[in-house]
């Protein structure tokens, strides 16, 4: 009786597996925004973007494009105040990651003579430009043979080389990041990436894995993709519970700014404490996550605030940067 064959090893049938890979991005490779541009200042818009933002959001949204309308190259944005950087990137969460853009692009006009780098070592040197990053932008910009791994590429090589270890532990990514640069075609390095992110995001899928119709199926070793890849346990998630104040007076709304680095210039309800509210009755109560916490804000009519704040009207919220949950609660009472 013939032995059943296993699986092809990646490495050792590279020509063959990068072929297979590009045939079936070629044939089924969706066609979003960011593919459709050269440009090294879109395309680090668009990495930035989707670090924290799934593509089916970004696309639904058109955060992408409009974004691009009101800052479409470096000089726009070096020059733009800060409120209106916020208000551009309002619903997309994490907005250092804005305040880093606009930091890059002034780098790249006073250090780099408005020349955008093209090697990915030297891309990793601007403000909030990660290992990943680099190398997406070097790669799909100038078509640079850089590696990369984001979530969805660390899952493909987890399962297709059946790698047991966390690959969020320092171990992991090291090996990982190896395998990244063993399998880049150096010839096609924007066609390879594109392909294997592509991949990760469709039929390797963290959910359901639909292995049967992979292109990589020859070649992938695990038997159990459903378990890969492994990650340290999660962190677990903070309650909190907030206590807002809302204070209308002729058709306007009492707003106050945010403290702290993260949300910084942003607008906001004023905050009370439970001992502050205890004798109110609540309104409503709302609920939201946000980065491992999940939050349970109760709003609270009052007739006046201590806190240092300013009145605006239903227009003037329109232009106001305003986290998405915050404005979800204020549209819902005012």
């Amino acid at each position: 009786m013939e032995k059943k064959r296993g699986p092809k090893q990646p490495l050792k049938h590279l020509p063959a597996l990068r072929k297979t890979l590009h045939f079936w991005f070629a044939e089924n490779g969706r066609v979003l925004p960011w593919r459709r541009t050269r440009d090294p200042w879109a395309i680090l818009v668009s990495e930035i973007m989707l670090q924290q933002t799934t593509v089916a959001a970004v696309v639904a949204n058109r955060r992408f494009e409009n974004f691009l309308a009101e800052f479409p190259d470096f000089k726009t944005i070096a020059k733009a105040a800060e409120p209106q950087l916020l208000k551009a990137w309002e619903g997309l969460g994490y907005y250092n990651r804005v305040r880093n853009l606009q930091k890059t692009a002034i780098e790249v006009l006073e250090s780099h003579h408005g020349n955008f780098p093209q090697d990915a070592a030297t891309l990793e040197t601007l403000p909030g430009i990660g290992r990943y990053t680099a190398g997406a932008v070097s790669s799909f910009a100038y078509d640079q043979a850089a590696p990369i791994v984001d979530a969805n590429i660390a899952r493909v090589l987890a399962r297709l080389f059946d790698f047991q270890d966390e690959i969020d532990s320092t171990p992991g990514q090291k090996q990982i990041w190896e395998w990244a640069e063993e399998l880049l075609d150096f010839k096609n390095p924007r066609l390879f990436n594109s392909a294997i992110m592509e991949l990760g995001q469709t039929h390797c899928s963290s959910n359901k894995p639909n292995c049967l119709v992979c292109p990589l199926k020859q070649y992938c070793q695990t038997q159990t993709p459903e378990d890969l890849p492994r990650k340290k346990p999660r962190r677990k998630m903070v309650i909190i519970e907030e206590h807002a104040l809302l204070w209308v007076s002729d058709g306007k709304i009492y707003l106050t700014q945010e403290e702290g680095s993260r949300r910084k210039g942003f607008w906001r309800l004023p905050l009370a404490t439970s001992e502050e509210t205890a004798h109110l009755e609540a309104q409503s109560t709302h609920r939201y996550t946000i980065t491992h916490h999940k939050v349970t804000l109760s709003l609270y009519p009052v007739k006046t605030v201590k806190t240092k704040g300013e009145f605006f009207g239903a227009e003037e919220l329109k232009e106001l940067p305003i986290a998405s949950p915050i404005r979800r609660v204020i549209e819902s009472a005012f």
